[in-house]
């Protein structure tokens, strides 16, 4: 049986356990390695309940942001368990970390991977414009690959009783890196914590700024798609698709918006959609529960004369 080996980046619980429905989709039936460097006791024990094996490492003298030696702790366990599968997140850790462990392995990586085909991995390519499939040959092993945050959801519904695995790291080296100082970083406003968004496209170009009304009548927060960000209407920190962020809210109000392959790969799993388009047969309305077959701007007025009856 295969096995597969997670790492779990330290304060990204929700987004790693998600990479535990990619690995089920890559391998099918395998043995699940999850492995915590320097976690606490109550997040090893919510991810020994979805995994076979839990190993675990800790050690003051590896920080989160010690990619070296999470590397060699990586590359470690490969030489010891002989793992098929390696996952890591892509976040800033994850792809510091992974290509380090691709080096000393000696297989390849992919990176940023937003789904699994039948024989591949699937990854944005040339700036988000297209998708591309990455074919890993058999006999290259470890499959490595970064996962893009929240593209995989996981429902909490395996209930396992994990093995845990005590690592004692004999790799250490004194890391390059001196942590001078640290700032308690402000609450994120990022898009993809979000429950309700307010996207808006190319129909509403002109009138981006009426979407901040709605999704604040909402208690949500205003997206774009990659055709506003190019324009220089919105910024690239709310943009949704390939070359954006990945979202995964409660509702998604897209005003305006065509609905290209890459845009609709960054909302697919949304909820619920609603669609405000002059086209009823744009691609993005085949995705909605409701589709609104007009004028953008008209919409959102009534929508808010709805919603914020007084103003």
């Amino acid at each position: 049986m295969a096995k597969t080996l997670i790492y779990f980046d330290k304060g990204n619980l929700k987004v790693c356990m998600g990479l535990l429905t990619a690995a089920e989709k890559i391998n099918g039936e395998s043995k699940f390695y999850a492995l915590c460097i320097n976690h606490d006791d109550d997040d090893c024990t919510e991810i020994a309940g979805e995994f076979d094996y839990v190993i675990r490492v800790n050690d003051e003298r590896v920080p989160a942001y010690d990619a070296e030696n999470i590397a060699t702790i990586i590359t470690e366990l490969h030489n010891e368990h002989n793992f098929d599968t390696v996952l890591l997140p892509a976040t800033h850790n994850g792809m510091a970390i992974a290509p380090r462990v691709a080096m000393r392995l000696k297989t390849g990586l992919t990176a940023d991977v937003t789904d699994i085909g039948e024989d591949c991995l699937i990854r944005p390519a040339f700036d988000g414009k297209i998708l591309a499939g990455i074919a890993n040959k058999e006999d290259a092993r470890p499959l490595m690959a970064t996962i893009r945050p929240k593209v995989f959801k996981h429902e909490n519904s395996r209930r396992k009783n994990a093995e845990i695995i005590e690592h004692c790291f004999g790799g250490f080296r004194q890391s390059g890196i001196t942590l001078i100082e640290s700032r308690v970083k402000p609450p994120s406003k990022d898009i993809r914590d979000s429950r309700v968004l307010v996207s808006g496209g190319g129909g509403v170009a002109e009138n981006f700024h009426r979407l901040d009304a709605l999704a604040e009548a909402l208690n949500g927060q205003v997206s774009a798609s990659r055709k506003l960000v190019d324009a220089g209407i919105a910024g690239r920190a709310i943009q949704v698709g390939q070359s954006g962020k990945t979202v995964s809210p409660e509702l998604y109000v897209a005003i305006g918006i065509y609905g290209s392959l890459q845009h609709i790969a960054g909302m697919k799993n949304a909820r619920h959609v609603i669609a405000v388009n002059t086209d009823r047969h744009a691609p993005l309305c085949s995705l909605a529960d409701i589709v609104v077959e007009g004028d953008a701007v008209e919409c959102i007025e009534r929508l808010l004369g709805l919603l914020v009856p007084d103003k």
